[in-house]
């Protein structure tokens, strides 16, 4: 049966796209869900038996969204779709699964799956992880093209890794060669690509116009340098990433961890004579039992490097059932020993912004460009959508450096006023028990007295 399609000039040329990873959007209104499912329209006629899957986040929105749109355009004389399956079948043997992401775990339910394309919706709300792992089940030896083809606005938990993965490496499009030997594209599209909602509804452009000027960037412009929902909009890598240099040996430093199983943590912290936090190491690593987690971090830590304090969160110090220990008791029996910071996260992540954002002239913060868990997860942060000043928790897997910062900036941010009032005078005695103590004997003496004086 003859097929007939109207497609906007940009939607053709993502149909046509063969790179082997293709990103298309940008701004909103700009056909991207129409061009996806003609896309695997097309693709299920011209290659019989193939199979693809469409990915949304959620469920809600994949029935709101692709399913009603593949149906309103699928002739059925030659498909039909099963609701309880959510999948989609062509009468020359083609399917499409319809599917949703709502958890990280949830791609192992295609581990053995096979398809020719893959299809992110909304690529932005998904996290990299959940991408790389399906681009995996892309495969099969039937000779059919093998594509990841998706579509997004600026925006949500994943829009800092699309944007290093799409928008950064290479001019829009312009087809470049990633590190894993594929070929990617970003063929943006923007309100003005879609003639057929601007003649339909002329007046969608004003009420984008109306939103806030951040969400008017992202969905009427397609502006990549920001997005809706970014907790740390204060985070810009030309100001606060540096090249490394050599850290002074009078300057005090710090080691702050999150510590789990899924996941370790640890920076180390350097305070310049002016009150500048530089990030000079990370070590991040998953999966590493304490003693492991223990050594790694000693091993990272110069012989002659003098570490003032190594922060942890409180819940550090709950025993287990099974041991009696606390994890704090356990780091501390493999040589590590911490000084308990808050977890107060309001507090935490305002104390984080002040570092962001220093006195006006420069930042409190820098990072060596080498720390790059910090420097990718700080500004993937998103906006906690019910509480609105703490982050989201999720994707989890990008938290855990941002909470070792966060216990740091809050641990530097309240001794400070502590210390304030602390402004008695060192008396001849104290000097002399200052002079005389060893190095764990000062320190407890500068939290009594405050710093000498």
């Amino acid at each position: 049966m003859n097929i007939s399609l109207t497609l906007t000039k940009k939607q053709k040329e993502f149909i046509d796209s063969s790179e082997g990873e293709v990103l298309f959007g940008g701004a909103a209104g700009g056909g991207k869900s129409f061009g996806q499912m003609a896309d695997a329209l097309i693709f299920a006629l011209r290659y019989p038996r193939s199979k693809q899957l469409v990915l949304r986040r959620t469920f809600p929105e994949l029935d709101k969204s692709l399913i009603r749109t593949s149906l309103a355009l699928f002739p059925r004389e030659i498909y039909s779709f099963n609701s309880s399956s959510h999948v989609g079948r062509f009468k020359n043997g083609s399917t499409i699964d319809f599917g949703y992401l709502a958890t990280e775990n949830d791609v192992y339910q295609y581990q053995s799956a096979e398809y020719d394309v893959v299809r992110f919706d909304e690529l932005t709300h998904f996290t990299e992880n959940q991408y790389v792992y399906l681009l995996s089940r892309v495969r099969g030896a039937n000779g059919y093209p093998k594509q990841i083809k998706s579509s997004t606005n600026p925006g949500g938990v994943g829009h800092v890794w699309v944007k290093r993965r799409f928008i950064e490496p290479s001019a829009p499009r312009t087809a470049f060669l990633g590190e894993n030997g594929l070929k990617r594209i970003f063929l943006p599209s923007l309100l003005d690509d879609n003639r057929f909602l601007a003649e339909g509804d002329p007046e969608y452009r004003a009420r984008l116009a109306a939103l806030p000027e951040r969400e008017k960037r992202a969905l009427l412009f397609g502006d990549w340098n920001i997005f809706e929902g970014q907790y740390f909009d204060e985070f810009n890598e030309a100001r606060h990433v540096i090249s490394p240099f050599e850290i002074p040996s009078h300057w005090r430093r710090y080691r702050t961890l999150d510590y789990g199983l899924d996941r370790l943590a640890c920076l180390w912290i350097a305070l310049s004579p002016d009150g500048v936090a530089y990030v000079y190491r990370e070590f991040c690593e998953s999966n590493l039992p304490i003693s492991e987690a223990a050594r790694g971090i000693l091993e990272r830590t110069a012989k002659d490097e003098d570490v003032y304090a190594t922060l942890a969160p409180p819940d550090l110090w709950g025993r287990s059932q099974e041991s009696g220990k606390s994890k704090a008791t356990l780091f501390s029996e493999y040589g590590v020993h911490f000084t308990k910071t808050s977890n107060d996260r309001e507090c935490g992540w305002l104390a984080v912004k002040e570092l962001l954002r220093g006195d006006g002239v420069s930042c409190g913060l820098r990072i060596f460009d080498t720390c790059r868990e910090i420097i990718r997860c700080l500004p993937a942060l998103t906006v906690d959508k019910l509480r609105p000043t703490d982050c989201s928790t999720e994707p989890h897997e990008i938290t855990h450096a941002p909470d070792a910062l966060r216990g740091f900036a809050i641990f530097h941010s309240r001794p400070s006023r502590e210390k304030a009032a602390k402004k008695t005078p060192w008396s001849k005695d104290m000097w002399e028990d200052y002079r005389a103590a060893g190095r764990a004997e000062k320190k407890y003496l500068i939290d009594k007295y405050g710093e000498p004086n």
